[in-house]
């Protein structure tokens, strides 16, 4: 990656420019990485609904209202 940095007149860095090619790649990796945390949560969720199930099947667990269900949402 081709990085320029602005600096301050003391020569701090406030502000970096890179080639658009480069943003875009990163943009594309951010909204990929997104992708993955929502499917990872999805995953996790669903796993957790499975074990319920199998709590409530086992009778270890109380079935919720359709009610309370949907007000979870």
């Amino acid at each position: 990656m081709n990085l320029q940095y602005i600096t301050d007149t003391k020569g701090h860095k406030s502000a970096v420019l890179l080639p658009l090619k480069d943003w875009e790649q990163i943009q594309k990796d951010l909204d990929e990485l997104e992708r993955l945390r929502n499917k990872k949560l999805f995953m996790t969720e669903l796993a957790e609904a499975v074990e319920e199930m199998k709590l409530i099947k086992e009778g270890k667990k109380q079935a919720r209202n359709a009610e309370d269900f949907l007000n979870e949402l």
